[in-house]
Protein backbone atom coordinates (compact mmCIF):
# COMPACT_ATOMS: atom_id res chain seq x y z
CA UNK A 1 0.00 0.00 0.00
CA UNK A 2 1.41 3.39 -1.01
CA UNK A 3 2.43 5.85 1.69
CA UNK A 4 -0.10 8.63 2.18
CA UNK A 5 1.13 12.14 1.42
CA UNK A 6 0.41 14.63 4.17
CA UNK A 7 -0.13 18.39 3.97
CA UNK A 8 2.95 20.54 4.55
CA UNK A 9 3.32 21.52 8.20
CA UNK A 10 1.65 24.86 8.86
CA UNK A 11 -0.32 24.76 5.60
CA UNK A 12 -3.79 23.55 6.46
CA UNK A 13 -6.82 22.22 4.64
CA UNK A 14 -10.09 24.10 5.15
CA UNK A 15 -12.71 21.37 5.48
CA UNK A 16 -16.41 21.88 4.65
CA UNK A 17 -17.49 22.43 8.26
CA UNK A 18 -14.86 25.19 8.58
CA UNK A 19 -15.30 26.76 5.14
CA UNK A 20 -18.81 27.86 6.09
CA UNK A 21 -17.30 29.98 8.88
CA UNK A 22 -14.81 31.50 6.44
CA UNK A 23 -17.64 32.37 4.07
CA UNK A 24 -19.49 34.20 6.86
CA UNK A 25 -16.44 36.30 7.66
CA UNK A 26 -15.46 36.95 4.05
CA UNK A 27 -18.99 38.04 3.12
CA UNK A 28 -19.14 40.49 6.02
CA UNK A 29 -15.76 42.00 5.12
CA UNK A 30 -16.82 42.41 1.49
CA UNK A 31 -20.09 44.06 2.49
CA UNK A 32 -18.38 46.61 4.73
CA UNK A 33 -15.67 47.66 2.26
CA UNK A 34 -18.31 47.93 -0.47
CA UNK A 35 -20.30 50.26 1.79
CA UNK A 36 -17.24 52.57 1.88
CA UNK A 37 -16.81 52.52 -1.89
CA UNK A 38 -13.55 50.53 -2.05
CA UNK A 39 -12.52 48.35 -5.02
CA UNK A 40 -10.91 44.90 -5.00
CA UNK A 41 -7.43 44.26 -6.39
CA UNK A 42 -5.97 40.76 -6.91
CA UNK A 43 -2.21 40.28 -7.21
CA UNK A 44 -0.12 37.14 -7.93
CA UNK A 45 0.96 34.85 -5.11
CA UNK A 46 4.54 34.79 -6.48
CA UNK A 47 6.54 38.01 -6.88
CA UNK A 48 10.14 39.00 -7.60
CA UNK A 49 12.17 38.60 -4.39
CA UNK A 50 13.59 42.11 -4.75
CA UNK A 51 10.10 43.55 -4.22
CA UNK A 52 10.01 42.38 -0.62
CA UNK A 53 13.67 43.06 0.14
CA UNK A 54 13.27 46.67 -0.96
CA UNK A 55 9.94 47.25 0.75
CA UNK A 56 10.02 45.22 3.96
CA UNK A 57 13.73 45.74 4.65
CA UNK A 58 16.60 43.26 4.41
CA UNK A 59 17.28 43.24 8.17
CA UNK A 60 13.70 42.39 9.19
CA UNK A 61 12.76 38.96 10.51
CA UNK A 62 10.49 38.39 7.51
CA UNK A 63 13.25 38.79 4.93
CA UNK A 64 16.02 37.23 7.01
CA UNK A 65 14.15 34.20 8.32
CA UNK A 66 10.61 33.76 7.06
CA UNK A 67 10.30 34.17 3.28
CA UNK A 68 9.70 31.22 0.97
CA UNK A 69 12.24 32.06 -1.75
CA UNK A 70 13.34 29.92 -4.67
CA UNK A 71 14.97 30.19 -8.11
CA UNK A 72 12.92 29.38 -11.17
CA UNK A 73 14.20 27.72 -14.35
CA UNK A 74 15.62 31.03 -15.57
CA UNK A 75 17.51 31.36 -12.28
CA UNK A 76 15.34 34.31 -11.26
CA UNK A 77 14.76 34.67 -7.53
CA UNK A 78 11.04 34.46 -6.73
CA UNK A 79 9.20 34.62 -3.40
CA UNK A 80 5.76 33.54 -2.20
CA UNK A 81 4.29 36.80 -0.98
CA UNK A 82 4.67 37.26 2.81
CA UNK A 83 2.33 40.27 2.93
CA UNK A 84 0.03 42.21 0.63
CA UNK A 85 1.03 45.88 0.69
CA UNK A 86 4.21 45.64 -1.40
CA UNK A 87 2.43 43.63 -4.09
CA UNK A 88 -0.40 46.17 -4.14
CA UNK A 89 2.08 49.04 -4.61
CA UNK A 90 3.95 47.11 -7.32
CA UNK A 91 0.70 46.56 -9.23
CA UNK A 92 -0.30 50.21 -8.82
CA UNK A 93 3.06 51.43 -10.14
CA UNK A 94 3.12 48.95 -13.00
CA UNK A 95 -0.37 49.81 -14.26
CA UNK A 96 -0.25 53.58 -13.70
CA UNK A 97 -2.87 53.65 -10.93
CA UNK A 98 -1.12 55.73 -8.31
CA UNK A 99 0.66 58.95 -9.32
CA UNK A 100 -1.54 62.02 -8.95
CA UNK A 101 -4.56 59.78 -8.41
CA UNK A 102 -6.73 58.61 -5.53
CA UNK A 103 -7.17 54.86 -5.10
CA UNK A 104 -9.05 52.98 -2.38
CA UNK A 105 -8.33 49.28 -2.70
CA UNK A 106 -8.83 46.05 -0.80
CA UNK A 107 -7.55 42.50 -1.20
CA UNK A 108 -7.90 39.10 0.39
CA UNK A 109 -5.83 35.97 -0.11
CA UNK A 110 -3.06 33.61 1.03
CA UNK A 111 0.34 34.78 2.28
CA UNK A 112 3.38 32.68 3.25
CA UNK A 113 5.93 32.91 6.06
CA UNK A 114 8.22 30.22 7.38
CA UNK A 115 7.76 30.30 11.15
CA UNK A 116 6.81 27.92 13.92
CA UNK A 117 3.13 27.05 13.41
CA UNK A 118 0.85 27.73 16.35
CA UNK A 119 -2.85 28.32 16.90
CA UNK A 120 -3.93 31.30 14.80
CA UNK A 121 -0.53 31.59 13.08
CA UNK A 122 0.46 29.35 10.18
CA UNK A 123 2.98 29.15 7.34
CA UNK A 124 0.24 29.62 4.80
CA UNK A 125 -2.14 32.16 6.23
CA UNK A 126 -4.73 34.50 4.78
CA UNK A 127 -4.86 38.26 4.98
CA UNK A 128 -7.54 40.81 4.37
CA UNK A 129 -6.08 44.24 3.66
CA UNK A 130 -7.05 47.75 2.63
CA UNK A 131 -4.73 50.29 0.98
CA UNK A 132 -5.44 53.94 0.14
CA UNK A 133 -3.21 56.02 -2.15
CA UNK A 134 -3.08 59.73 -2.89
CA UNK A 135 -4.61 61.12 0.32
CA UNK A 136 -2.38 62.58 3.03
CA UNK A 137 -4.66 64.03 5.72
CA UNK A 138 -5.67 62.49 9.03
CA UNK A 139 -9.23 62.23 7.70
CA UNK A 140 -8.41 59.15 5.61
CA UNK A 141 -6.57 57.58 8.56
CA UNK A 142 -9.73 58.13 10.58
CA UNK A 143 -11.87 56.58 7.82
CA UNK A 144 -9.87 53.37 7.91
CA UNK A 145 -10.20 53.18 11.68
CA UNK A 146 -13.94 53.84 11.41
CA UNK A 147 -14.14 51.05 8.83
CA UNK A 148 -12.40 48.59 11.13
CA UNK A 149 -14.69 49.62 13.98
CA UNK A 150 -17.63 48.81 11.70
CA UNK A 151 -16.14 45.36 11.10
CA UNK A 152 -16.17 44.67 14.83
CA UNK A 153 -19.73 45.93 15.13
CA UNK A 154 -20.86 43.70 12.27
CA UNK A 155 -19.14 40.71 13.88
CA UNK A 156 -20.63 41.47 17.30
CA UNK A 157 -17.24 41.91 19.05
CA UNK A 158 -16.99 45.70 19.41
CA UNK A 159 -16.54 45.42 23.19
CA UNK A 160 -13.84 42.74 22.83
CA UNK A 161 -11.23 44.82 20.99
CA UNK A 162 -9.35 48.00 21.89
CA UNK A 163 -7.70 50.55 19.65
CA UNK A 164 -4.07 51.58 20.22
CA UNK A 165 -2.43 54.51 18.40
CA UNK A 166 1.05 55.90 17.97
CA UNK A 167 2.97 58.04 15.52
CA UNK A 168 6.35 57.14 14.03
CA UNK A 169 6.82 60.70 12.77
CA UNK A 170 8.77 61.66 9.67
CA UNK A 171 11.82 59.74 8.51
CA UNK A 172 14.07 62.54 9.79
CA UNK A 173 12.38 62.71 13.20
CA UNK A 174 12.54 58.93 13.51
CA UNK A 175 16.24 58.91 12.61
CA UNK A 176 16.95 61.49 15.34
CA UNK A 177 14.91 59.51 17.84
CA UNK A 178 16.68 56.31 16.83
CA UNK A 179 20.02 57.78 17.95
CA UNK A 180 18.60 58.66 21.37
CA UNK A 181 16.96 55.25 21.71
CA UNK A 182 20.15 53.36 20.78
CA UNK A 183 22.12 55.44 23.28
CA UNK A 184 19.62 54.60 26.02
CA UNK A 185 19.51 50.88 25.14
CA UNK A 186 23.29 50.67 25.01
CA UNK A 187 23.42 51.89 28.61
CA UNK A 188 21.13 48.98 29.57
CA UNK A 189 22.47 46.36 27.18
CA UNK A 190 23.18 43.87 29.95
CA UNK A 191 19.44 43.75 30.69
CA UNK A 192 18.43 43.01 27.09
CA UNK A 193 17.86 39.56 25.65
CA UNK A 194 19.87 38.32 22.67
CA UNK A 195 17.18 39.22 20.14
CA UNK A 196 16.89 42.79 21.46
CA UNK A 197 20.69 43.25 21.42
CA UNK A 198 20.69 42.22 17.76
CA UNK A 199 17.78 44.51 16.94
CA UNK A 200 19.47 47.39 18.74
CA UNK A 201 21.98 47.46 15.87
CA UNK A 202 19.65 46.67 12.97
CA UNK A 203 16.11 47.82 13.80
CA UNK A 204 16.13 49.39 17.29
CA UNK A 205 12.49 50.52 17.26
CA UNK A 206 11.49 46.84 17.28
CA UNK A 207 13.03 46.54 20.76
CA UNK A 208 10.11 48.68 21.98
CA UNK A 209 7.79 45.87 20.89
CA UNK A 210 9.60 43.11 22.78
CA UNK A 211 7.47 40.59 24.65
CA UNK A 212 10.24 39.76 27.14
CA UNK A 213 9.22 41.12 30.60
CA UNK A 214 12.80 42.17 31.44
CA UNK A 215 13.13 44.07 28.18
CA UNK A 216 9.71 45.65 28.70
CA UNK A 217 10.90 46.96 32.09
CA UNK A 218 13.88 48.61 30.38
CA UNK A 219 11.72 50.02 27.59
CA UNK A 220 9.29 51.57 30.09
CA UNK A 221 11.83 54.26 30.93
CA UNK A 222 13.16 54.73 27.40
CA UNK A 223 12.72 58.04 25.55
CA UNK A 224 9.27 58.33 23.97
CA UNK A 225 9.06 58.72 20.22
CA UNK A 226 5.97 60.90 20.59
CA UNK A 227 8.13 63.47 22.42
CA UNK A 228 10.46 63.73 19.42
CA UNK A 229 7.92 64.13 16.62
CA UNK A 230 8.23 66.82 13.98
CA UNK A 231 5.54 69.52 13.99
CA UNK A 232 3.66 68.12 10.96
CA UNK A 233 3.45 64.65 12.48
CA UNK A 234 2.23 66.11 15.78
CA UNK A 235 -0.50 68.04 13.95
CA UNK A 236 -1.43 64.91 11.98
CA UNK A 237 -1.79 62.82 15.13
CA UNK A 238 -3.75 65.57 16.88
CA UNK A 239 -6.10 65.84 13.90
CA UNK A 240 -6.66 62.10 13.88
CA UNK A 241 -7.40 62.01 17.60
CA UNK A 242 -9.91 64.85 17.25
CA UNK A 243 -11.76 62.99 14.47
CA UNK A 244 -11.85 59.78 16.49
CA UNK A 245 -13.11 61.68 19.54
CA UNK A 246 -15.87 63.25 17.45
CA UNK A 247 -16.85 59.81 16.11
CA UNK A 248 -16.98 58.28 19.58
CA UNK A 249 -14.08 55.88 18.94
CA UNK A 250 -12.13 55.28 22.15
CA UNK A 251 -8.36 54.68 21.94
CA UNK A 252 -5.15 54.78 23.91
CA UNK A 253 -1.72 56.06 22.91
CA UNK A 254 0.76 53.19 23.08
CA UNK A 255 4.29 54.62 23.06
CA UNK A 256 5.75 51.18 22.30
CA UNK A 257 3.56 50.56 19.25
CA UNK A 258 5.77 50.24 16.17
CA UNK A 259 5.62 48.27 12.96
CA UNK A 260 7.87 45.39 11.99
CA UNK A 261 8.16 46.69 8.43
CA UNK A 262 10.52 49.53 7.50
CA UNK A 263 8.17 51.46 5.25
CA UNK A 264 5.79 52.90 7.90
CA UNK A 265 5.75 56.55 8.99
CA UNK A 266 3.42 58.78 11.03
CA UNK A 267 0.19 57.02 12.03
CA UNK A 268 0.35 53.42 13.23
CA UNK A 269 -2.54 51.63 14.90
CA UNK A 270 -3.58 48.24 16.19
CA UNK A 271 -6.81 46.69 17.38
CA UNK A 272 -5.94 44.28 20.21
CA UNK A 273 -7.83 41.78 22.31
CA UNK A 274 -7.13 39.83 25.48
CA UNK A 275 -9.38 36.97 24.34
CA UNK A 276 -6.62 35.16 22.42
CA UNK A 277 -3.77 35.16 24.92
CA UNK A 278 -0.43 35.87 23.28
CA UNK A 279 -2.03 36.39 19.88
CA UNK A 280 -3.45 39.73 20.93
CA UNK A 281 -3.37 41.79 17.72
CA UNK A 282 -6.43 41.42 15.51
CA UNK A 283 -5.75 44.17 12.97
CA UNK A 284 -2.76 46.45 12.36
CA UNK A 285 -2.04 49.30 10.01
CA UNK A 286 -0.63 52.72 9.44
CA UNK A 287 0.78 55.23 7.00
CA UNK A 288 3.61 54.51 4.55
CA UNK A 289 4.09 57.66 2.49
CA UNK A 290 7.51 56.71 1.11
CA UNK A 291 6.92 53.17 -0.15
CA UNK A 292 5.58 53.98 -3.63
CA UNK A 293 8.68 56.03 -4.42
CA UNK A 294 10.90 53.39 -2.78
CA UNK A 295 9.52 50.84 -5.25
CA UNK A 296 10.17 52.97 -8.31
CA UNK A 297 7.04 55.13 -8.53
CA UNK A 298 6.50 58.86 -8.10
CA UNK A 299 5.99 60.13 -4.56
CA UNK A 300 2.49 59.09 -3.44
CA UNK A 301 1.06 59.18 0.06
CA UNK A 302 -0.47 55.97 1.33
CA UNK A 303 -2.14 54.38 4.35
CA UNK A 304 -3.62 50.95 4.99
CA UNK A 305 -4.21 48.05 7.32
CA UNK A 306 -4.30 44.25 7.28
CA UNK A 307 -5.71 41.51 9.44
CA UNK A 308 -4.97 37.80 9.61
CA UNK A 309 -8.07 35.85 8.72
CA UNK A 310 -7.15 32.78 10.77
CA UNK A 311 -6.70 34.89 13.88
CA UNK A 312 -9.94 36.79 13.28
CA UNK A 313 -11.90 33.57 12.74
CA UNK A 314 -10.31 32.06 15.86
CA UNK A 315 -11.42 35.12 17.87
CA UNK A 316 -14.97 35.04 16.48
CA UNK A 317 -15.24 31.31 17.09
CA UNK A 318 -13.89 31.68 20.63
CA UNK A 319 -16.51 34.32 21.35
CA UNK A 320 -19.33 32.26 19.81
CA UNK A 321 -19.98 34.68 16.94
CA UNK A 322 -19.83 32.08 14.16
CA UNK A 323 -22.25 29.25 13.49
CA UNK A 324 -22.06 26.00 11.59
CA UNK A 325 -24.10 25.43 8.46
CA UNK A 326 -27.44 24.03 9.61
CA UNK A 327 -27.96 22.25 6.30
CA UNK A 328 -26.51 21.64 2.88
CA UNK A 329 -29.86 21.86 1.09
CA UNK A 330 -33.27 23.49 1.21
CA UNK A 331 -34.95 21.04 -1.16
CA UNK A 332 -34.11 17.35 -1.59
CA UNK A 333 -35.33 15.58 -4.73
CA UNK A 334 -35.79 11.80 -4.62
CA UNK A 335 -37.46 9.24 -6.83
CA UNK A 336 -38.44 5.67 -7.47
CA UNK A 337 -35.64 3.95 -9.37
CA UNK A 338 -33.65 4.96 -12.42
CA UNK A 339 -36.80 5.71 -14.41
CA UNK A 340 -37.49 8.77 -12.28
CA UNK A 341 -34.03 10.33 -12.71
CA UNK A 342 -34.82 12.28 -15.88
CA UNK A 343 -38.02 13.76 -14.38
CA UNK A 344 -36.24 14.57 -11.10
CA UNK A 345 -33.46 16.32 -13.02
CA UNK A 346 -35.99 18.41 -14.98
CA UNK A 347 -37.88 19.45 -11.86
CA UNK A 348 -34.69 20.28 -9.96
CA UNK A 349 -33.39 22.41 -12.84
CA UNK A 350 -36.74 24.20 -13.09
CA UNK A 351 -36.59 25.07 -9.37
CA UNK A 352 -32.98 26.27 -9.67
CA UNK A 353 -33.92 28.42 -12.66
CA UNK A 354 -36.92 30.01 -10.96
CA UNK A 355 -35.47 30.26 -7.44
CA UNK A 356 -31.66 30.52 -7.79
CA UNK A 357 -31.10 31.18 -4.08
CA UNK A 358 -32.59 27.83 -3.08
CA UNK A 359 -30.17 24.96 -2.57
CA UNK A 360 -31.59 21.97 -4.42
CA UNK A 361 -29.94 18.59 -3.86
CA UNK A 362 -30.73 15.63 -6.12
CA UNK A 363 -30.47 12.15 -4.65
CA UNK A 364 -27.81 10.09 -6.39
CA UNK A 365 -26.69 6.51 -5.99
CA UNK A 366 -30.04 4.70 -5.95
CA UNK A 367 -31.56 2.96 -2.96
CA UNK A 368 -35.08 2.50 -1.63
CA UNK A 369 -37.22 5.33 -0.28
CA UNK A 370 -36.13 4.62 3.32
CA UNK A 371 -32.49 5.17 2.40
CA UNK A 372 -33.32 8.26 0.36
CA UNK A 373 -35.37 9.84 3.14
CA UNK A 374 -32.53 9.18 5.57
CA UNK A 375 -30.19 11.16 3.32
CA UNK A 376 -32.80 13.87 2.84
CA UNK A 377 -33.10 14.26 6.60
CA UNK A 378 -29.31 14.33 7.02
CA UNK A 379 -29.04 17.11 4.42
CA UNK A 380 -31.14 19.40 6.60
CA UNK A 381 -33.55 20.13 3.76
CA UNK A 382 -36.91 21.69 4.59
CA UNK A 383 -38.87 19.75 2.00
CA UNK A 384 -38.49 16.63 -0.10
CA UNK A 385 -39.83 16.37 -3.63
CA UNK A 386 -40.92 12.79 -4.33
CA UNK A 387 -41.13 11.40 -7.87
CA UNK A 388 -42.71 7.94 -7.58
CA UNK A 389 -44.41 5.82 -10.20
CA UNK A 390 -47.83 7.41 -9.59
CA UNK A 391 -46.35 10.90 -9.78
CA UNK A 392 -44.64 10.13 -13.09
CA UNK A 393 -47.81 8.62 -14.51
CA UNK A 394 -49.88 11.71 -13.70
CA UNK A 395 -47.19 14.45 -14.13
CA UNK A 396 -47.36 15.16 -10.41
CA UNK A 397 -44.93 15.62 -7.52
CA UNK A 398 -45.42 14.87 -3.86
CA UNK A 399 -44.05 17.39 -1.34
CA UNK A 400 -43.09 16.09 2.08
CA UNK A 401 -42.36 18.66 4.81
CA UNK A 402 -39.35 17.33 6.71
CA UNK A 403 -39.20 19.86 9.57
CA UNK A 404 -42.72 21.13 10.31
CA UNK A 405 -44.70 17.89 10.60
CA UNK A 406 -47.32 19.19 8.17
CA UNK A 407 -49.13 16.65 6.00
CA UNK A 408 -47.52 15.93 2.66
CA UNK A 409 -49.32 17.11 -0.45
CA UNK A 410 -49.41 15.95 -4.05
CA UNK A 411 -49.71 18.61 -6.74
CA UNK A 412 -49.20 18.89 -10.47
CA UNK A 413 -45.64 19.50 -11.58
CA UNK A 414 -46.81 22.75 -13.20
CA UNK A 415 -47.81 24.06 -9.75
CA UNK A 416 -44.48 23.23 -8.08
CA UNK A 417 -42.71 26.56 -8.51
CA UNK A 418 -45.65 28.63 -7.20
CA UNK A 419 -46.00 26.26 -4.25
CA UNK A 420 -42.32 26.51 -3.32
CA UNK A 421 -42.32 30.28 -3.71
CA UNK A 422 -45.20 30.51 -1.25
CA UNK A 423 -43.51 28.15 1.20
CA UNK A 424 -40.04 29.77 1.09
CA UNK A 425 -41.23 33.36 0.97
Amino acid sequence: MATQIQAIRGMNDCLPEESFKWQQVENTLRQVVAAYGYSEIRTPIVENTALFKRSIGEVTDIVEKEMYTFSDRNDESLTLRPEGTAACVRAGNEHGLLYNQEQRLWYMGPMFRYERPQKGRYRQFHQFGVEVFGLDGPDIDAELILMTARFWKAFGIRDQVKLQLNSLGSNEARANYREKLVSYLAAHEDQLDEDSRRRMQTNPLRVLDSKDPKVQAVVADAPKLIDHLDDESKAHLDGLCQLLDAAGISYEINHCLVRGLDYYNRTVFEWVTDSLGAQGTVCAGGRYDGLVEQLGGRHTTAVGFAMGMERLILLLDTLGQLHQAASTADVYVLGSGDSSTAVANQLAEAVREAMPKLRVLNHRGGGNFKKQFKRADKSGAQVALIIGEDEMAHSQVTIKYLRTGADQVTISQAQLIDHLREYFV
